[in-house]
């Protein structure tokens, strides 16, 4: 069998899992399996990105995408990871992860499941390029502001 696709998932106890993705190329049979984030590493056969890592990769310009993905793959096989995800994509690439506040990450799990990932994606990578380690509310509401001009209005 073959690996096929990794997909990262949360459950609703904020446990995080992966579904893995097999295909046999002899007869064409796919399955998948959901697997704890410790168990995923031994089943893969060779280094893959998850979906959401592979979105911030389709992100960086293409001048520039080969050169990433090289630096973060080369990042994962240097501590033996074989699986890319999207804290490993953004340790690779800043050096560090991003932590989230408690009340942001409760209002990010309000946010349309279809545009969570692209919300969570461009929360980190702006708290990143500013240097903040943290994604904090006040952040939430400035990217808000700057992408849809929804700010809470002050008095």
């Amino acid at each position: 069998m073959h690996t096929e696709g990794i997909d990262e998932r949360t459950d609703s106890a904020d446990q995080n899992s992966w579904f893995v993705r097999f295909e046999c190329r002899g007869c064409g049979l796919r399955v998948g399996v959901d697997v704890s984030v410790v168990e995923a590493d031994a089943l893969v056969d060779r280094v893959m990105w998850t979906d959401d890592a592979r979105h911030c990769l389709d992100r960086v310009p293409p001048y520039a995408a080969a050169l990433i993905q090289e630096r973060v793959e080369s990042y994962a096989r240097t501590y033996r990871h074989r699986v890319i995800t999207y804290d490993l994509f953004l340790q690779a690439k800043i050096g560090q992860s991003i932590a989230w506040d408690a009340e942001a990450e409760r209002r990010l799990n309000n946010v349309p499941h279809p545009v969570r990932a692209m919300a969570r994606v461009e929360l980190e990578r702006t708290a990143a390029e500013r240097g903040q380690a943290r994604v904090s509310v006040a952040l939430m509401e400035e990217v808000k502001a700057r992408y849809f001009g929804m700010a809470v209005q002050k008095p």
